[in-house]
């Protein structure tokens, strides 16, 4: 995949993590809202496992990498397990790494998901069914990474989230449409992606 030209001007490296598996995932429902995603719905014991072989299988991160964290529970105790293995600072959550909101599918099937992305690649801007848009969810995460650049320097960042989040955030580095963020390979639940070199 090739990266946009102005990733080379970045000042930090940066990393996704997304949560391991939770118990939305296991019962094959959508949680997006932060008033039951934040107190609720935390990791199953299969993704606490996941995240520890993940992150003791990634060899770039150390100490001192910087972690940031949606504050949904599956993504805060993901998060947490990353910091203790790697003896790194504390966490720092931050609300617009959280889940794209998906409107009136809210503690639906997750086979709810497809219809979202169905409009996704006619328009980003487009609000389905209440559904937060992709180009809305695309500009709060990047947001993120202006906020992150303005305050650190050859620093090792690992942004940890969710599934459409995370693939939106991918197709700014990647310089692509945000109509095409399902063309991106899958990310697996704790899988880690590099962003940036």
């Amino acid at each position: 995949m090739m990266l946009a030209p102005f990733m080379k001007l970045l000042r930090n490296s940066y990393f996704t993590f997304r949560h391991g598996q939770s118990r939305a995932n296991v019962e094959g429902i959508i949680i997006s809202d932060p008033a039951v995603g934040t107190v609720d719905y935390g990791l199953t014991e299969e993704g606490r496992r996941q995240v520890r072989e993940s992150v003791a299988a990634a060899p770039d991160f150390d100490a001192d990498t910087l972690i940031f964290s949606s504050d949904f529970r599956r993504a805060r105790e993901t998060a947490e397990i990353v910091r203790a293995a790697l003896g790194a600072a504390p966490v720092v959550f931050d609300e617009r790494l959280r889940e794209r909101f998906f409107g009136e599918w809210e503690g639906k099937s997750h086979v709810n998901y497809s219809k979202a992305w169905d409009q996704d690649a006619f328009d980003a801007d487009r609000e389905y069914n209440g559904a937060e848009s992709s180009a809305a969810v695309r500009a709060r995460m990047w947001s993120v990474v202006e906020s992150l650049e303005s305050a650190f320097s050859g620093r090792t960042i690992l942004l940890v989230s969710h599934g459409d989040p995370l693939m939106l955030l991918e197709t700014a580095f990647a310089d692509l449409d945000p109509r095409a963020h399902r063309s991106l390979p899958y990310i697996s639940t704790a899988d880690w992606r590099r962003l940036n070199p």
